[in-house]
């Protein structure tokens, strides 16, 4: 069987001699070739398997974006265990969650997330910095299994390569089974559908416990090389591809809305962009116009979730150069079946408005431990998603909203993408979001809530009455919250329900 691992370690072997890795310290570029990556790899796996021999065992990593994260979750996959990603960025609370209801036996992390959790039973292995409560460093494996390979165990594609947890936005986060099916399926896809090559450069921005970890493996597979940049923050990403030459970069439309707001982007060299590739969240259909010229017409998007991963719908910077498709996400990627459902089930044709629905080998096998939610939710073979939608007679996705988003206001439906879309067009707006607050009258009233970009202007009154000239009035908000900090996911998405709950 094909092990997701197996990608990188056949690279490897082709091209033992190209870089797999470039580190932007702050006075110099240290690259890693393929050869020296594998040896460190394989004796981190060795590692791993003497601490706990047991197959499919899980291996937690709590760790921000550098290269021993990097070479954690290699070894990890190599030895034939099951990650568990830790985002730092989370509360301590749902970081301990998630480790008591997958009982790890090692955690992989960084000195500086040493209180962000609580074990007594596994084994800590420091990754970045130093700290008392370490068991191991990753390079007393890389040292003390120097030469060593680790045991292959016999696997199948439905054993677990991953348990990712979701945002618990909707609820209580679940933990997501990711098969080594799910696995090869996502690599699969992004191959064929971005086309990368063995010249793509990854720098690494987004959190590598969500999205941002599904494009190395792609990369890896083609004899391409992934990038670290030692700063992280808006301008520092616009250097960074500047000077690193990066091709490919994967960032949440937050973080993209950021750096279209630096002063230098324009002056920066960007020519070697070939995927900007926005995900996580939708991105305004006005923003893709600006922001397109603006980063070498490299915009591309993609949209998945963690039960389906990242790459069930793909759009390409030539497909989204065309207006008539900046408000969508692109058409089914070749290993995915897309359909769009009404309430008893029914599939509707294009241009019908129903719930987005999955198939294919990228579809999650379950919830951890969670029959009943996995049964709600993947019915007869598909996975409903709970987001709603219609696909075009060219098979372009448009999502409009999660179905507990939409506003029911005086009987009628109102979409808040809609209403955000016309609100990031006023020019005093940076970014928006759009709820329901229950109103005596209306049943629900639109509300919403904004920040403003630096410097910028505009009051309530402005604000609804530039919506109500390019809308119905029925869609217009019947007030405007001006905040200076929306609340925000730990990966950086803005939190609808979190607004409603903290302005209404």
């Amino acid at each position: 069987m094909m092990a997701p691992i197996d990608n990188f370690f056949r690279a490897a072997a082709l091209w033992p001699d190209r870089t797999a890795v470039e580190i932007a310290h702050i006075d110099h570029i240290e690259a890693i070739s393929y050869a020296k990556l594998a040896d460190m790899v394989r004796a981190v796996a060795a590692g791993l398997q003497s601490i706990d021999p047991h197959p499919q065992s899980r291996v937690g990593i709590c760790a921000y974006n550098h290269f021993e994260h990097l070479l954690g979750w290699l070894g990890c996959f190599a030895a034939g265990k099951i990650w568990v990603p830790l985002n730092p960025r989370n509360g301590r609370d749902e970081l301990d969650r998630i480790i008591n209801v997958t009982a790890p036996s090692v955690i992989i992390f960084d000195a500086d997330c040493a209180e962000k959790f609580a074990t007594r039973t596994a084994h800590l292995i420091s990754a970045k910095g130093e700290h008392q409560r370490a068991n191991s460093h990753i390079y007393d494996l890389v040292d003390n299994f120097k030469g060593a390979a680790p045991t292959r165990h016999p696997a199948h594609l439905d054993h677990l390569q991953a348990i990712k947890f979701t945002s618990g936005s909707t609820g209580m986060p679940k933990g997501v089974m990711q098969s080594y099916r799910v696995f090869n399926a996502c690599i699969a896809s992004m191959i064929v559908s971005f086309e990368f090559d063995a010249n793509d450069r990854h720098l690494i921005v987004a959190p590598m416990t969500h999205g941002a970890n599904t494009l190395i493996m792609p990369i890896f597979a083609v004899g391409g090389a992934q990038l670290f940049t030692h700063n992280s923050r808006p301008a520092g990403i616009i250097n960074a591809i500047e000077t690193l030459r990066a091709t490919t970069v994967y960032v949440p439309p937050t973080l993209l809305y950021m750096m279209m707001a630096e002063d230098h982007l324009d002056d920066a060299d960007l020519s070697s962009l070939r995927h900007l590739i926005i995900g996580g969240a939708a991105m305004r259909p006005d923003m893709v116009a600006a922001a397109m010229p603006r980063f070498n017409h490299a915009l591309e998007t993609c949209f998945g979730q963690t039960e389906v991963p990242q790459i069930a719908v793909c759009m390409r910077s030539s497909e989204w150069q065309d207006p008539q498709n900046h408000a969508s996400t692109g058409r089914a990627t070749v290993l995915t079946q897309i359909g769009i459902i009404d309430g008893a089930g029914q599939f509707l044709g294009p241009g019908e408005m129903g719930e987005i629905v999955l198939a294919g080998d990228l579809v999650m096998a379950g919830y951890y431990k969670m029959p009943d939610k996995t049964a709600e939710t993947i019915i007869d073979g598909w996975l409903h998603t709970g987001d709603i939608g219609y696909i075009d007679l060219r098979g372009y996705v448009f999502i409009k909203d999660r179905i507990r988003d939409v506003v029911v206001t005086g009987g009628f439906n109102v979409y808040p993408s809609d209403v955000e879309a016309v609100l990031g067009r006023h020019p005093a707006v940076l970014e928006c979001v759009v709820f329901g607050v229950d109103d005596a009258k209306w049943g629900e009233a639109v509300h919403a809530a904004v920040e403003l970009h630096n410097g910028a202007t505009a009051s309530a009154d402005d604000i609804i009455s530039f919506v109500k000239q390019h809308l119905d009035s029925v869609k217009a908000p019947k007030m405007v919250h001006i905040t200076d900090d929306l609340p925000r996911s730990a990966v950086g998405k803005i939190l609808r329900r979190a607004a409603k709950d903290l302005f209404r």
